[in-house]
């Protein structure tokens, strides 16, 4: 009698494992959800990597779940590289303009103004965006240039971290001999701390 209440349990649990394994092997041979990548690219025929394998300068291509790097370059213009991540097979569209910064670029931008024109707004575009992020990490540049006794504050791209677009430092120059202690106290009196900020001190005569 044991035995016979015990066999449906048994039988339940096998279904289970069976289950699990079929399921999870379902999964694995699937792999992760492919995201659908549009890219459009000015100029036309430069030349572009994804994660350091090339691939067309327009167009659409799949890449798994995950950050991907792509990579834009061509002669007589900037280089210029973007991170995107792909999540949940959710579609995806960048845009990769570069902007001219030699002969061969501005010969290129002169013969295709409605390119141009396209890149000169994406231009605008990505400013306004990294403007706002640096407001957003920076509350300080709402208040600079600031003139107080002894001091003048503004800021600048960042000498510590060059690369970062979206890294600034705050330069203090400095007029009197507590110049330094006066913008470190009106720093502390708007509610910043200054150990979180990226500060160059320099000396004015």
């Amino acid at each position: 009698m044991l035995e016979e209440k015990r066999r449906p349990v048994l039988i339940g649990a096998t279904a289970i494992v069976i289950a699990v394994v079929l399921i999870g092997g379902y999964l694995l041979f699937r792999g992760a959800p492919e995201s659908k990548l549009t890219v459009t690219s000015i100029p036309n025929d430069l030349t572009l990597t994804l994660d350091g394998k090339q691939i067309a300068a327009n167009g659409e291509v799949k890449v798994k779940a995950g950050t991907h790097t792509l990579a834009a370059e061509r002669n007589g213009f900037e280089s210029y590289s973007q991170t995107v991540t792909a999540e949940g097979g959710d579609p995806l569209s960048v845009k990769m303009y570069l902007y001219a910064n030699g002969p061969e670029g501005r010969e290129w931008a002169e013969k295709h103004p409605e390119q141009t024109l396209q890149a000169e707004e994406e231009a605008g575009r990505r400013y306004d965006e990294i403007n706002k992020r640096l407001r957003e990490k920076y509350p300080i540049m709402a208040a600079l240039p600031y003139l107080g006794p002894g001091f003048k504050a503004t800021y600048e791209a960042s000498k510590s971290d060059p690369k970062n677009p979206e890294a600034i430092s705050i330069v203090i120059a400095t007029y009197t001999a507590d110049g330094k202690t006066k913008a470190l106290q009106w720093i502390q009196g708007q509610g910043w701390d200054p150990n979180t900020l990226d500060i160059i001190y320099t000396t004015t005569s």
